[in-house]
């Protein structure tokens, strides 16, 4: 087994640099304003588990780094941290190479390499290792689930935590390499049946987000010509107009036991 220790690249940063990092995230690689506002909740999180987690602690982060050029998203916020990012793209994706590299060519991005490419229930890290195992909008593109929740437990040591992100309403994309939508409780279900006690999960968006995700995916099958003309008048009025019916129409009037978040995210210990 590798040692997380030995991978670790070393990195560091000013704040200010830190914040130009997060507002290419933002802007470029998530597009929050204006195609996928529910990776507010990833982007908080993932600043907020970089504070909260004490220094000098073994974070694992498993991501696809290969679209971006072979580089972690969220290493440079970890950089107080004994940061381990193993790339988890399938094979499948070598022929497509580092086709979202463009999101990230910007000055203000901070590169910082992935630690090692790994198969996800081969993954070459040790055993309770990792005080933080990271697996930021990952999961749904993992054929073999069994091995990749089977994975975290092994990974985290006793009183580590599992921390997941993932989206309820996708297009297919990165196709064939998409295999699921899990529901909050499902990922609950299947955390507890790999040994993790999950806290209660947290909810992002409601049915007019998912309205205007529909129109920003929708726009992008337009011809050329009339694409420019509805994105204009959608972006210009109706996405701002729907997301603000979002912020305050957050309970189903007609029917209880429902709701319509668009992502959430779930963290989980190992006891």
């Amino acid at each position: 087994m590798m040692s997380l220790a030995e991978s670790r690249p070393e990195f560091r940063f000013s704040p200010e640099a830190l914040e130009d990092h997060f507002a290419v995230l933002s802007e470029k690689v998530f597009q929050t304003a204006t195609k996928w506002p529910h990776f507010e909740l990833l982007l908080k999180d993932v600043r907020h588990l970089a504070a909260q987690t004490p220094g000098g602690a073994r974070v694992v982060s498993m991501e696809r780094g290969l679209l971006y050029g072979g580089c972690s998203l969220i290493a440079p916020f970890f950089q107080d941290h004994d940061f381990v990012s193993l790339d988890c793209s399938p094979a499948s994706a070598d022929d497509r190479g580092a086709y979202n590299s463009v999101m990230v060519e910007d000055p203000r991005f901070l590169f910082v390499p992935t630690t090692h490419r790994g198969d996800i229930d081969r993954t070459g890290l040790e055993t309770a290792g990792a005080d933080l195992v990271l697996v930021p909008n990952l999961v749904h593109h993992v054929a073999d689930q069994a091995s990749l929740f089977a994975e975290f437990a092994r990974l985290v040591k006793p009183g580590g935590k599992v921390y997941v992100f993932e989206p309820l309403l996708r297009e297919l994309h990165q196709i064939p390499d998409d295999y699921l939508r899990w529901t909050p409780f499902g990922m609950a279900r299947a955390l507890e049946n790999a040994g993790l006690q999950p806290a209660p999960p947290a909810l992002t968006g409601g049915p007019f987000e998912a309205i205007a995700y529909c129109w920003a995916q929708a726009l992008e099958y337009l011809p050329d010509d009339k694409r420019a003309e509805m994105s204009a008048w959608f972006y210009d009025t109706h996405m701002s107009e729907l997301m603000a019916w979002d912020a305050v129409c957050d309970e189903n009037k007609v029917r209880s036991h429902t709701a319509f978040p668009v992502a959430f995210s779930i963290l989980a210990e190992k006891m």
